[in-house]
Formats: C-alpha cells, structure tokens, sequence
C-alpha cells in the first residue's frame, strides 16, 4: 500500500488540480463524477482526471489519502478540496470561482 500512497502523493503534488473520479471527464461513470466534471468545465479550470476504476489500488487508496470515503475527490495545489457534494455547495455559493483564484488557478470559461 505504501507504493499506491506514494503515487497518489506524488500525482496531488504534480497537479495545480486533480480530479479522481470513477471514468473520464468526457464519459463519467457515475453521477457524482459527472456533477464536478460540468462544474469545472464550466468555470474554465484546467484540471488533470484519474480514472479510479481502471486502478483499484488507486480507488481504495486515495479514501485512505485524504481520509475520505468517497469519489470523486479533488485537489487544488495539493490541498484536498472535497467531493461532489461540497464542490457543488462552494460553487452554487460564488465560492469556488474565488477559491481558484486565490490559489491562482487561472479560469478560461468558454465563450
């Protein structure tokens, strides 16, 4: 387990922002994955995905990473940020837009 740790550290502290979630941002495999995907999209971030069900270490491993039991999870400058519900909540209260911001994450919303 040790390796897998080191993996997904190593994947948190290489990423402005990353996105594990179950399938890819183009063809997400769940609803959750999907509800954080159109979110991001929206607001224009840049974001690198991991698909945790082509890993099963992977996906077992990032709950013990961040000490959360679900997916999708996402990261911004290595800082754990939440999962769906909480990325929903932070952006359906003008929250997220800023917290990119300050962690100078640059938003390219699309035209």
């Amino acid at each position: 387990m040790p390796d897998t740790q080191t993996r997904i550290a190593d994947e948190v502290k290489g990423n402005d922002v990353l996105l594990f979630m179950k399938g890819t941002p183009a063809f997400p495999q769940c609803g959750f994955s999907a509800v954080t995907v159109q979110i991001l999209s929206h607001l224009g971030v840049k974001f690198k995905a991991i698909n945790v069900l082509e890993d099963p270490e992977i996906r077992e491993g990032v709950k013990v990473f961040s000490n959360w039991p679900t997916i999708p999870q996402l990261y911004v400058k290595g800082e754990f940020v939440g999962g769906a519900d909480i990325v929903r909540e932070m952006f359906e209260q003008d929250e997220l837009g800023p917290y990119f911001a300050d962690k100078g994450i640059t938003l390219e919303p699309a035209a």
